[in-house]
């Protein structure tokens, strides 16, 4: 499983997002998920499992399969909630645990 955060350049927010799925992956007690950073022109469909974007690239990301749109990218409660939200559609834990 692959979880892939993109920025415009691949270097400053997409890394920082990178970092912090990492650790929210880790405070949810989810393993087997392998985390990068890239920039939006170097990222194809199916490279990942789940592609994190901010709201700004949300279009131009659309057509890499599952495009998970964070309204603000430095807000960890959200990346939280969507994180989980991705990992329970991927099966990776059960609805509604914590």
């Amino acid at each position: 499983m692959k979880f892939l955060a993109v920025c415009s350049t691949g270097l400053g927010s997409s890394f920082m997002v990178h970092m912090n799925i990492e650790k929210v992956l880790k405070e949810l007690g989810i393993t087997g998920v392998d985390v990068d950073h890239a920039d939006l022109g170097s990222v194809a469909k199916g490279d990942a499992d789940a592609v994190f974007v901010g709201a700004d690239l949300a279009e131009a990301a659309a057509g890499l399969g599952d495009v998970v749109v964070l309204d603000s990218i430095i807000d960890i409660n959200e990346l939280k909630t969507k994180v989980k939200a991705t990992a329970e559609r991927k099966g990776l834990i059960a609805g509604g645990a914590e």
